[in-house]
């Protein structure tokens, strides 16, 4: 099999522009933790030829040992290299954000020219990437979802203590997402451009699930605990441990309901959340490789990559050997 992989921000999506300090390092991580696991899954024996897209500035940074490295330079046109990259691969593995339809485009891309997408299709990413129709669609399923409205403005202050987190719509990680605490701040937010949601700050564990889906079925691999920063008014996640508990049983429960409530999710999906005495609480859905995937295989002896070509074409084996709680650094 020839697979194309593309993650977007070490692989050319901003070869015209400065690259993001803030989703760099993790791009980087996910996407070499990606290629390790081809890596061994080749050295079992399997025929699989890699395609990798690289930005020319981080080409240093990536190992590609025995793989084909199409090095983007800034006067290319990236869509154009990739669609014409997808004419030649059997499978497609993109990573991207969502934002400005980014990764919903490149999941249309493929299927358009009848290729193999080892995502979830363009269709779900149109749900899961905007976090109004996101939550509006759990609500309906009766999933605890943190609650959630459209930003208007000022009016919505109400002068007590409560925080506040208001987030872009289509937002990825943290990037462009504000803690409110008072009216300043509520009318500094109305002067941003864009569209946003605002939700309660509720105070919790912040946890995040890797799990499998295929048609209606969902296959939990382990919980992570994120763990945060605050600066400016801003969240940033400053690290995870991998596997962190192998009580998995009540995520479970909720991971079944979210295959159910969305049936097309496929491939590799990472779910937030988070945990007060009361609830948990579903915060979003990733319907792609996440910063958690980096760890998983020295959590779990799980090679993702495997487990995915196997839901191709049936139910992923899942082997693995031991698990342990793995601590990762955010940064390069």
């Amino acid at each position: 099999m020839k697979i194309l992989v593309f993650e977007y921000i070490t692989g050319g999506g901003f070869n015209k522009q400065n690259l993001p300090e803030a989703l760099l390092a993790e791009g980087c991580l996910m996407l070499q933790a990606l290629l390790d696991d081809m890596n061994r899954y080749a050295q079992l024996g399997h025929e699989l030829e890699v395609v990798v897209m690289l930005d020319e500035r981080v080409k240093a940074l990536i190992n590609t040992s025995g793989m084909q490295a199409v090095v983007i330079s800034p006067e290319q046109n990236t869509t154009d290299e990739f669609t014409r990259l997808v004419q030649q691969c059997e499978a497609i593995w993109p990573i991207a954000p969502e934002f400005d339809g980014l990764l919903q485009g490149l999941c249309q891309t493929v299927t358009d020219l009848n290729k193999l997408l080892l995502n979830s299709p363009a269709q779900v990413v149109a749900i899961t990437g905007d976090k109004w129709l996101s939550y509006q669609h759990f609500k309906q399923h009766h999933i605890a979802t943190v609650p959630t409205r459209l930003f208007t403005g000022v009016e919505q202050y109400e002068g007590d203590s409560s925080t506040w987190v208001v987030k872009p719509l289509d937002g990825v990680g943290c990037i462009d997402s504000y803690i409110l605490t008072d009216k300043q701040d509520f009318m500094a937010m109305k002067a941003r451009s864009g569209r946003y949601i605002i939700q309660p700050q509720l105070v919790g564990q912040t946890i995040s699930l890797s799990c499998l889906f295929k048609q209606g079925r969902a296959w939990l691999l382990c919980a992570n605990q994120q763990q945060f920063t605050i600066s400016n008014q801003q969240y940033h996640l400053a690290g995870l441990v991998v596997n962190h508990t192998d009580d998995l049983a009540a995520y479970s429960v909720l991971v079944d309901a979210i295959a159910k409530a969305l049936p097309a999710l496929w491939g590799y999906v990472g779910i937030d959340l988070i945990e007060t005495p009361e609830q948990t609480w579903l915060l979003e859905i990733n319907p792609r490789l996440t910063t958690s995937y980096v760890g998983i295989h020295e959590a779990l002896g799980l090679n993702v990559v495997e487990a995915v070509l196997q839901l191709v074409h049936g139910e992923p084996l899942l082997k693995t050997q031991g698990r342990q709680a793995v601590s990762l650094q955010v940064s390069l």
